[in-house]
């Protein structure tokens, strides 16, 4: 990618879209160079909805063609592994139709904390299954002498958003219940992995993902800064054969609110977790994007090791 086009505009994005028709803007990503034009119609459907105009004549088709996407340049996107130019983009619904955005719920989530005993099992299954971190590759070389500072074991759905996860039945993508030595489906190694810790942090804002239905490809969102971008997950944590491996139901959720979080509009905020000792972390909370669903979530993210007495690793 050359220079300018790796250059973010005020929104951190170098890749836009707009309703042909009325110019609006509809959202946009930060190209790092692993998105191709398939990729990008394949975000497009999660990120748009296309729907039926007011009659003015004929009514459409029942079902509905493919988005047209147009590049201001002149370009008309297709299914193809070519990737995709940074810039401008015009979409158009079919005839009959028109596009909104998609008002699929996107899910926030904190920065992970491991504070109960159901996580501590969990952590133990992940560091045993996997070694290394599955984004990079690079393996813990202390690792026989329990030695973990710098890797962490990521949950792909977040554990403060539980009751999101019994309502939707998320429960069924665990095929290994009893996995991670728990009971509870949420706590299963197949809803983690072993990541670094600077990848944890941007796993869990949603900023980097993994797409199972493409060869299992790492997509930054916004400028990799890390190099991860296009990358591989690593097959230690994903062998077909393996009872344990992780979920690839859970992986597409992921990468599903990734999209909707970093391309649809202006993208949701991140939550601020750098709080040094004796600062106001509740003012800042409170002074924060969705202060009420961060506090509620913070509380339940810390109320989580008081579940049973039992639960407490001394």
């Amino acid at each position: 990618m050359s220079e300018d086009q790796s250059v973010l505009s005020d929104d951190g994005r170098n890749v836009h879209f707009f309703d042909g028709l009325t110019g609006d803007m509809l959202g946009g990503l930060f190209q790092n160079g692993s998105v191709t034009q398939a990729n990008f119609i394949d975000m497009l459907n999660i990120v748009v909805v296309i729907v039926p105009r007011p009659l003015l004549g004929p009514p459409p088709p029942i079902v509905p063609g493919p988005l047209t996407v147009n590049a201001r340049s002149g370009q008309t996107l297709s299914q193809t592994s070519q990737p995709l130019t940074p810039g401008d983009y015009d979409i158009y619904a079919p005839d009959g139709y028109s596009i909104e955005l998609s008002n699929e719920p996107f899910v926030r989530r904190l920065p992970s904390y491991s504070v109960s005993g159901r996580e501590a099992d969990f952590k133990r299954s992940v560091r045993a299954r996997d070694g290394k971190c599955v984004f990079t590759g690079i393996v813990n070389r202390r690792a026989r002498l329990d030695k973990w500072a710098g890797w962490e074991a990521a949950h792909i759905f977040p554990l403060e958003k539980e009751s999101f996860w019994v309502e939707n039945n998320f429960g069924r993508w665990i095929t290994n219940a009893d996995s991670g030595n728990h009971p509870a489906p949420i706590h299963s190694i197949q809803n983690g992995f072993l990541l670094q810790s600077h990848l944890h942090q941007l796993f869990d804002d949603y900023s980097i993902s993994v797409n199972p239905d493409e060869d299992y490809k790492i997509t930054s969102f916004i400028p990799d800064d890390v190099g991860v971008d296009g990358r591989t997950l690593d097959p230690v944590c994903r062998n077909p054969d393996d009872p344990n491996r992780v979920s690839d139901h859970l992986l597409r959720w992921h990468f599903r609110q990734s999209v909707l979080g970093k391309m649809r509009g202006a993208g949701e905020p991140s939550f601020e977790h750098d709080f040094p000792p004796r600062s106001d972390t509740l003012k800042e909370i409170l002074e924060g994007p969705f202060p009420v669903e961060r506090f509620e979530m913070e509380l339940s993210s810390r109320l989580r090791g008081w579940e049973k007495p039992q639960d407490f690793v001394q």
